[in-house]
């Protein structure tokens, strides 16, 4: 898997779950939703995401690039 669809996989994880909290727990939780979708635009303009981060050094994930390049 690379890195940039285990990242779509994870915030969509994380606006399910945030919705599901919303919902049967505390409407507060919409403000993870928030986080999520604020994080998401923020990366697309300084393409920087903690997550990333976090996702290749734990899991030794690579972009879809680097694989490209390695099947080669």
């Amino acid at each position: 898997m690379s890195l940039e669809r285990a990242l779509t996989a994870f915030a969509g994880a994380m606006v399910l779950i945030s919705v599901a909290l919303t919902y049967w727990v505390h409407p507060g939780f919409v403000w993870l939703t928030v986080f999520v979708g604020a994080n998401l635009f923020q990366q697309s303009f300084t393409r920087f995401c903690p997550a990333t981060s976090i996702m290749r050094k734990l899991f030794g994930l690579k972009t879809e690039a680097e694989l490209a390049r390695a099947a080669q």
